[in-house]
């Protein structure tokens, strides 16, 4: 892999290349300057430049300026100078040079390409500038932003001959295309963003911190994507070199302050300026090493890039840095400390520098990292504790750290033990909350969570206190999918100021949110998550735990239930990339999950793909168990649609591994049922799919019965799942669930006039599969009654929306027109076939007998005008799936992506 990634593919730079191709073309052109900071990646730019230009015809070569060379004249470009040529006149010797380099017949080109031109000599730059100007090269140079530039190089790169082109650094998209050429697959958004951070979208540092994490093992692909296994990627010794070189320029007098903030940054000026005299500032930020912010009265100081913190922190002496931490905490106490996160900077800087603090300070900087959600340092600040300061509530702190950090066992035990010896109603609602929140969600133990709560409710009197209990048994039995008892313990929910504590309100908000979205209620699911939103916007302040996105989460549910996809779409989006920004992971995870599934129910499986495996890296990152069933049940019915059986099956085996969250629990059927269909047991599939619905029907999770009696109609059994897709239309709010009917009973009728109509309105609500789905089936309709025209147009409705739907195969889609002609029974023995399952399988899966089969075989064969199911599966677009072989130990082998 090091290899692999030696040499980056150039992405990213089209309308760069583009600005080069159009000045070369220009007869005029003497050259191309290519300006940016170190490591943006001029080099590897003009690489490519130069190669176009050789492609042309031109002939190509190299020069490398430094400040070594530039102490001897034409040093950088001696090697350029043909033989035998005096340079001891200049005049002639330059004529000289020019008249070599073109040839006997004149007509030689050269492009020269030349790397940190601003170090050239002042000699060769003079000989450039003549063999531009008499028409013999043509100059390809990088120059980097804010070196000082000679006369005689300023001469190269003035006129209007010359072309300027200036690179920044690359933003997250940019970069994101960079990692997944370079790593050959999609990258994590954590992990993008963590790197991007690091790198502060320097190309150069990018691949040093990649080739150093993936060297260490920390950064690794589980199948589906790229993800690093620790927070903060280590780079390369190339990496240390590169930054030491670049801060060893600025001298002994700006190191202090430079050491000062990788310790301590962002510092008010003042305080930087005890470190180092103003001038020196000034030089510091001129030289592109400081970043200075100003907000309204106050003026800040910080490292221009976040590397720089990480090698000045590495290089400084131990003593030296203990003698700076507490410089500035003393500095800072003796302002006043006024500032809200002066506290947390005190505590984290003391504790650093001698391993202890002041108890009262340290938890005052406990509360605030809680506040900034860094359970990490919470947690660490909280451990520098004196026994005798410990609390109930610093034990509840770090309970309810470590289950944010996944570490769920060890914070059932500080909790249970809290527990024990709380007798404070108040104490004992808080420490209910916390243990129901670990032992629910994160150890999957619902029967202990209810039963924690039973046993708290012999010390609740108040009303508000009894509120809080019935709230939370309303999130467990929401969460584990009794959503008739779930929601009517959260009827009387109330407002979120008027709540006894203001988290469990907002963690009830959200999962009444889901218990209305998936039991039909879509309107209301709708309205009360914007109300929830709303409340938790409002309550930031007081509201700890949750960001104020959290509640936007279930609202993708709620949208994608309502047939408002595109909406489900773009508010997930939007949710996911603040709770990243809020380190919020856990959250996070729930996020991916429900974009997942809307974008399955769009039918645009490549991106529900990417979030299912993005939610199954963050379970796995935070030992977040209880969501790894659903997610990996979501992945094997993706898979198997884009093709990928054998992920799928081994996704599906695992899955039933975790323990079961009751959101969609019978959905997890569709793996299986998807494997089945791709494989022609289209009986099968829709046997499971029926009985799934029929579950669901059971438990009132019509949201569910709705999406598998779907899947049932597509896969051939329209007529038995019409009536009841009829009655969901009605008991079901929103746009989707009399879109299904209407599709379901189109199929069921072979109806195309009714079945484009499906396809409108599918297409409407931004489901588009269905759509193209509806609209081939039409397609295969009109043209069984001879109506090629309307056929034709009906096919390249489907083509539209399909390709929308980048990867997705299903036997609707693929066989409706090449098996227009067949039975349906012919169809469902064609696709068996097509599978490549062996006609005595099928007469035994389909009770019929062999001589059965092959007849109807035949009949297949010579409609659409093959003689071998090698050519039935090309016509039907099946690819040959043999089911894999079980191992002798009957232990299957998960695919690398879901283990």
């Amino acid at each position: 892999m090091d290899e692999r990634i030696s040499r980056w593919p150039l992405v990213g730079r089209d309308s760069e290349l583009k600005a080069f191709t159009a000045a070369w073309a220009n007869r005029r052109c003497q050259g191309l300057m290519i300006y940016g900071q170190a490591g943006v990646g001029k080099s590897r730019l003009a690489e490519e430049c130069l190669a176009r230009a050789v492609h042309d015809g031109w002939k190509g070569r190299r020069a490398t300026a430094s400040k070594a060379v530039a102490t001897v004249p034409l040093g950088a470009i001696a090697h350029l100078i043909p033989a035998g040529v005096d340079l001891s006149d200049p005049v002639k010797g330059f004529a000289a040079v020019a008249s070599a380099l073109t040839g006997p017949d004149r007509r030689r080109r050269w492009a020269l390409w030349v790397d940190d031109l601003h170090l050239l000599d002042a000699t060769s730059a003079v000989l450039l500038r003549q063999l531009l100007d008499a028409g013999v090269v043509r100059l390809i140079a990088t120059v980097r932003t804010g070196e000082p530039v000679g006369e005689a190089v300023q001469a190269l790169t003035g006129g209007d001959a010359v072309h300027r082109i200036d690179l920044t650094t690359f933003s997250p998209q940019q970069l994101e295309t960079v990692l997944q050429a370079a790593l050959g697959g999609p990258v994590g958004r954590r992990t993008l963003h963590e790197l991007c951070t690091a790198s502060g979208g320097n190309v150069l540092y990018l691949h040093e911190l990649v080739l150093g994490a993936l060297q260490a093992g920390a950064l690794a692909s589980d199948g589906e994507i790229w993800e690093l296994t620790r927070d903060r990627p280590q780079g390369t010794p190339k990496l240390t070199e590169l930054i030491e070189a670049r801060l060893v320029t600025v001298g002994p007098t700006a190191r202090p302050v430079l050491e000062l903030l990788a310790l301590c940054e962002p510092l008010p000026l003042a305080d930087a300026q005890a470190a180092a005299s103003l001038r020196v500032l000034v030089d510091l930020e001129e030289a592109g090493l400081l970043q200075v912010t100003t907000d309204r009265h106050r003026t800040t100081i910080a490292l221009t890039h976040p590397l720089y913190r990480e090698i000045l922190r590495a290089g400084l002496p131990v003593l030296r840095g203990r003698t700076l931490l507490l410089a500035q905490a003393e500095r800072v106490e003796a302002s006043g400390a006024r500032r809200r996160d002066d506290a947390l900077h005190i505590a984290t800087w003391r504790l650093a520098a001698t391993g202890t603090a002041d108890a009262a300070l340290l938890l005052q900087a406990a509360v605030l990292a809680r506040h900034a959600h860094d359970y990490q340092q919470t947690f660490d600040l909280l451990q520098a504790l004196p026994d005798t300061a410990r609390t109930t509530a610093t034990h509840l702190m770090q309970g309810e750290a470590l289950f944010e950090m996944g570490k769920n066992d060890q914070a059932e035990a500080i909790l249970a033990a809290a527990d024990a010896r709380t007798v404070d109603e108040a104490a004992k609602l808080l420490v209910t909350n916390l243990r129901m929140t670990n032992l629910f969600w994160g150890a999957g133990r619902t029967a202990e969570a209810l039963a924690v709560r039973q046993a708290a409710e012999a010390q609740v009197t108040s009303a508000g206190g009894l509120s809080m209990l019935l709230t939370l048994e309303g999130v467990v039995r929401v969460g584990s999918g009794d959503f008739v008892r779930g929601l009517n313990s959260l009827e009387g929910l109330g407002e979120a100021r008027q709540a006894p504590d203001v988290n469990t309100w907002l963690h009830g908000a959200s999962l009444k949110t889901m218990g209305l979205a998936l039991t039909g209620r879509t309107t209301a699911a709708v309205r009360w998550a914007g109300h929830a939103h709303e409340a938790n916007l409002c309550l930031d302040e007081q509201a700890l735990r949750p960001p104020p996105a959290t509640q936007l989460a279930p609202m993708v549910v709620a949208l994608a239930e309502a047939g408002r996809l595109t909406e489900a779409r773009d508010i997930g989006e939007h949710a996911y990339a603040e709770l990243l920004a809020a380190n919020a992971p856990i959250p996070e995870l729930w996020t991916a999950l429900f974009l997942a599934r809307a974008e399955s129910m769009a039918g645009h499986y490549a991106r529900a793909r990417h979030w299912y495996a993005e939610s199954a890296a963050l379970c796995r990152a935070r030992n977040q168990t209880r969501a790894l069933r659903p997610v990996l049940a979501g992945l094997a019915a993706t898979t198997a649609i884009l093709g990928d059986v054998q992920i799928a099956e081994a996704a599906q085996v695992k899955a039933k591994v975790y323990p079961q969250v009751g959101y969609f629990p019978t959905e997890e059927c569709l793996g299986t049922a998807w494997v089945q269909a791709g494989r022609g047991h289209l009986a099968k599939a829709r046997a499971r799919l029926t009985k799934a619905a029929e579950t669901a029907r059971s438990i009132g999770h019509v949201a569910s019965e709705a999406l598998l009696l779907t899947d049932a109609a597509r896969l051939g059994g329209a007529r038995e799942v019409t009536g009841r897709l009829n009655e969901l239309a009605q008991l079901c709010d929103g746009a989707f669930a009399p879109a299904r009917a209407h599709l379901a009973a189109a199929l069921a009728a072979d109806a195309p006039d009714r079945l484009l109509a499906a396809a409108d309105e599918l297409e409407t609500i931004g489901a588009d599969l269905l759509a193209a789905e509806a609209a081939t089936a039409a397609a295969a309709a009109w043209r069984r009654t001879g109506r090629a025209r309307r056929a034709a147009s009906a096919t390249q409705r489907a083509q539209v929306c399909a390709t929308r739907c980048k990867g997705a195969h299903t036997p609707l889609l693929a066989t409706a027109e090449a098996a227009s002609a067949l039975t349906p029974r012919e169809r469902e023995i064609a696709l068996l076939a097509a599978a490549d399952i062996s006609s005595k399988d099928i007469a035994d899966a389909l009770h019929l007998s062999v001589r059965t089969i092959d007849n109807h075989l035949q009949h297949a064969y010579a409609k659409l005008g093959v003689t071998t199911r090698r050519e039935l599966a090309n016509t039907l677009g099946q690819p040959i799936t043999r089911p894999p072989t079980m191992p002798p130990n009957g232990v299957v082998t998960l695919a690398d992506g879901v283990g």
